[in-house]
């Protein structure tokens, strides 16, 4: 078997910046742990366990009070782990799972008593090796009532998924805001583009995550601050935030979480907008019922 990756460091810093009570951290994942939830055969990374304990230990540390579970792509479809960390949980996590386009409307009912609240497509070609469009559409029109898509994708393809994306009946949600090049700033071409999208339908939402992914100059990340606080600014009903934690595939630039939490003032730096964007925004797409 070849060597487990470890992506995340072991002992973040803890955060200068206190989260609001109740605060969500509305997107990180969990990893196995292996001998109870295998990894898909399909998987393009083999992670370390990284399992509910690890997740809700580093929660305390970050001062959050929630969280919501994305389905990490070396599990492919098996939602088996993800479902169980939400089951560990005591009613304080909510998930996002991957189905396969042919799943049943009885497979859906059981996610959603599971605590699943939405489906994600995820159009990285480096992750996954197909991504049918036209099945997709299909499954987003047969969700249970309350769910939302997330989607991936890398900006350089947004345009290509505009028709896709303006035919999902469903809220959307934006993973990452599409990777867009921070390094432009808020006007940057990227950034109009996502700008472009958010107004054309008031059910897009996005995530304001992983300066560690979308800043080459590395923490602080002044470029991604600088770039997405204006957004956060513009568009404060329809952002999230979360660590992305245990960071898929950032085994080679790991970042601190505490120094990722410190990142939120700086893209909220009010206290109304800390609070939208960790509780109550998060709370209105995986609690309200």
């Amino acid at each position: 078997m070849p060597d487990r990756i470890v992506s995340w460091l072991s002992e973040p810093s803890r955060p200068r910046f206190v989260p609001p009570p109740g605060a969500i951290d509305a997107h990180c994942h969990v990893f196995g742990p292996m001998a109870s939830f295998p990894f898909s055969a399909k998987a393009k990374y083999l992670p370390a366990d990284a399992g509910p304990e690890a997740l809700f230990a580093l929660r305390d540390r970050l001062g959050f009070s929630r969280s919501v579970i994305v389905q990490a792509s070396c599990h492919g479809t098996d939602n088996a782990a993800t479902l169980d960390a939400i089951a560990r949980s005591n009613d304080t996590a909510r998930g996002v799972a991957v189905v396969d386009p042919g799943v049943s409307e009885a497979e859906l009912d059981a996610l959603d008593r599971g605590g699943i609240r939405g489906i994600r497509f995820n159009f990285l070609k480096r992750l996954v090796d197909d991504a049918p469009k036209d099945k997709f559409l299909d499954v987003s029109r047969r969700l249970p009532a309350g769910w939302h898509v997330v989607i991936y994708f890398e900006a350089d393809i947004l345009a290509e998924l505009r028709p896709f994306i303006d035919a999902i009946p469903v809220p959307v949600l934006i993973d990452h805001m599409g990777r867009p090049d921070v390094t432009h700033g808020p006007g940057g071409a990227d950034m109009r583009a996502l700008r472009t999208l958010l107004d054309s339908r008031d059910e897009i939402w996005f995530k304001a995550t992983c300066p560690d992914r979308l800043d080459p100059a590395g923490d602080p990340w002044d470029a991604f601050a600088a770039a997405v606080a204006p957004l956060v600014a513009d568009y404060p009903d329809r952002c999230v935030w979360g660590t992305d934690w245990p960071h898929p595939n950032m085994q080679d630039n790991r970042p601190d979480d505490g120094h990722l939490v410190d990142m939120i003032p700086r893209i909220a730096p009010t206290g109304e907008l800390q609070r939208k964007l960790l509780v109550d925004n998060p709370e209105r797409l995986y609690w309200a019922r």
